[in-house]
């Protein structure tokens, strides 16, 4: 028996909306990215970047089935569109790997200083000096210099990454998830904040 048309509609749409929240915002994706670069900029990955590998975050029948297609364009345009809105990560744009490139060149610098507890790892996805004592008086200007071009460096990122991806509103969810990932992937030794902005060591 087949559904009625405006039910066939009504029933659609429902569909569309639920997809719609299944792919909101690809987390599981969101960090195999976040570990790829992370990797690249502390110089344990190859150099070249590639576009995260999708997460299958919908399980959708292989083709929408005879009957169903009778009943116009409108199922047929959404879950193929589904399909290509799954999880999958873009962050390959020439701006996100400009500013990955001064990241990881930066570490080189940095790298010391995140070791001997001078510099730590923040709870938004920032770092910032935590032991002032561990920076020789010659090099704090350039310390604290290369933490704020850091920290610039970080926000820009995240804000590419969501901009590449077409969907800019994704930019707090992109700097929590690293936040995670980069206090997840800190080194034995590091300083990170806890979620209630207490320290604590690696």
């Amino acid at each position: 028996m087949l559904v009625p048309r405006p039910c066939f509609y009504v029933l659609a749409l429902w569909l569309t909306g639920c997809v719609t929240v299944n792919i909101n915002f690809p987390a599981a994706a969101t960090e195999k990215a976040a570990d790829q670069i992370i990797d690249q900029i502390q110089g344990t990955s190859s150099p070249s970047m590639s576009p995260a590998k999708p997460v299958d975050t919908l399980k959708l029948p292989e083709a929408p089935t005879p009957s169903l297609k009778q009943h116009g364009n409108l199922f047929n345009l959404f879950i193929p569109l589904a399909w290509a809105n799954q999880a999958n990560l873009d962050i390959s744009s020439p701006a996100i790997q400009t500013i990955v490139a001064k990241q990881a060149e930066r570490y080189k610098k940095l790298g010391p200083f995140y070791n001997n507890g001078a510099i730590g790892l923040t709870n938004d996805g920032l770092i910032m000096l935590h032991d002032p004592s561990q920076v020789p008086l010659r090099s704090r200007n350039e310390v604290n210099s290369m933490i704020t071009g850091e920290n610039q460096d970080r926000l820009a990122l995240y804000r590419e990454i969501a901009i590449a991806n077409k969907n800019p509103d994704w930019e707090n969810n992109i700097r929590s998830t690293f936040a995670k990932r980069w206090i997840d992937r800190a080194l034995p030794g590091w300083w990170y904040q806890d979620d209630q902005e207490n320290w604590k060591r690696k």
